[in-house]
């Protein structure tokens, strides 16, 4: 058997850890999400339209910039 009930005391264990992967999982969710994103508009303006090369670089970086600005951190607000 796993032991007493009286082992366990609930919000003693630290969870810095689980934090701080829990915290990691979802940045690089978010920024994979983003480059995989302006890499796919890059793409499709490349070679499933006329525009070429040069639009599809442009076009890719827009997106990359604008999901920058858009993802980042913001300040906690001072209260």
């Amino acid at each position: 058997m796993a032991g007493d009930s009286s082992d366990y005391q609930h919000g003693a264990m630290d969870v810095s850890e689980q934090q701080a992967t829990f915290h990691l999982v979802m940045g690089m969710t978010k920024w994979g999400s983003l480059v995989l994103a302006a890499f796919l508009f890059f793409v499709v303006l490349w070679f499933c339209t006329p525009a070429g090369f040069l639009v599809g670089a442009l076009g890719g970086i827009v997106v990359m910039v604008a999901g920058v600005m858009l993802l980042r951190e913001k300040p906690a607000p001072a209260h």
